[in-house]
């Protein structure tokens, strides 16, 4: 009985990790997606074009028709052209003014009279103006933001998770798995930056550098901080000394005393230059990336992926830097935890856990 726990906890564990989808068209002309260590052909026909997430996508098929894959089952979702949106998780698609909505093979119909609209992570905002309303679809619901009787302004801010509006009373409000929070009244336009969980903003009412945390906000430096960038639950700032600091869980970690002269962040990644050389942040240390600053770089999840020195790809994951491949001009991108990297010749690699796998 042990041994069959065990096993099924491995085998949980691996499908929570697993990539779901990887898409890639070959020379052939075959579209292909890449999940647990096997290519795999989608379509046996040619497809128009396709849009990915890491755990789905939607694509063109030959006759024209809309269909979404999730690494496991092919849905047809519209047989018309349409205005198609793909994130990691959500696919939207609008037909006229209608908007539909694809969440884990599920479908429904937002909106019959939608005006602006955008796709997140685990989020659809949009107007409807049927109702002169701005909502927002969050986890299976659709929360109603706000109404107005005239003109209606869309949200000044929206992440992964979590939005940042005004209401019709020109009072600011944070929408944060599928509850409002109220901020302050509008003085001064605020200025909002987030990622997952959590918005950063130079605070006018206060003179301070603040944020929003776990359904509360607090001042993380009692004056403006120069810039400032969101990613999974911390927040990297400039202060007005040129410091690059990073904020996390109560705790204010220094990255560096010198100016950066770049700095970027994105979900578990922050990644900046000092002294014309990359460094990461891994493991509560900073780490050397290189010693010079790559001209093209992506970044998302646990990944790292640039053009290296040679004109090649190279890979830093998990604090482990890999060379993919030295052919030149060869295209890269970032899927869950693991990269692909297409070659001249239209034949691909993929890097997933310290494996390369060839097509």
């Amino acid at each position: 009985m042990k041994n069959v726990l065990v096993v099924l906890l491995l085998l949980l564990v691996f499908s929570v990790s697993a990539q779901k989808v990887i898409p890639m068209v070959d020379f052939n002309g075959f579209f292909n997606s890449f999940q647990n260590g096997v290519f795999r052909q989608i379509s046996f026909q040619p497809i128009q074009q396709f849009k990915f997430g890491d755990n789905v996508m939607a694509f063109y098929d030959y006759r024209g028709n809309l269909l979404t894959y999730d690494g496991t089952t092919q849905k047809t979702i519209s047989n018309i052209e349409s205005e198609y949106t793909v994130s990691d998780n959500l696919i939207t698609w609008k037909i006229a003014t209608t908007l539909n909505l694809w969440d884990n093979n599920a479908l429904r119909t937002l909106s019959y009279q939608v005006g602006n609209y955008q796709v997140s992570d685990s989020l659809v905002v949009f107007q409807d103006m049927r109702y002169n309303s701005v909502s927002a679809y969050y986890n299976g619901e659709v929360h109603e933001l706000y109404t107005s009787v005239g003109d209606i302004e869309f949200p000044d801010f929206i992440g992964e998770n979590i939005v940042a509006f005004r209401d019709n009373g020109n009072f600011y409000k944070v929408f944060w798995r599928g509850q409002i929070y109220e901020l302050d009244v509008w003085h001064d336009p605020f200025s909002f930056r987030g990622g997952t969980d959590m918005i950063a903003f130079n605070d006018p009412i206060n003179g301070t550098f603040a944020i929003f945390e776990n359904g509360q906000f607090s001042d993380v430096e009692l004056q403006y901080v120069s810039s400032y960038k969101v990613g999974n639950g911390f927040v990297v700032y400039e202060n007005q000394n040129g410091e690059l600091l990073m904020y996390k869980e109560g705790e204010i970690v220094e990255l560096s005393n010198f100016r950066a002269s770049f700095y970027d962040v994105r979900d578990n990644i922050v990644l900046w230059s000092e002294n014309s050389f990359l460094y990461t942040y891994h493991n509560g240390e900073k780490v050397e990336v290189e010693r010079y600053v790559p001209n093209e770089y992506a970044i998302k999840n646990d990944v790292i992926v640039y053009r290296n020195i040679m004109g090649g790809v190279t890979s830093f994951i998990n604090g482990v830097p890999e060379e993919i491949t030295n052919q030149t001009e060869s295209s890269f991108s970032v899927h869950g935890n693991a990269v692909l990297v297409e070659l001249f010749n239209k034949s691909y690699i993929v890097l997933q856990k310290g494996k390369k796998y060839y097509l």
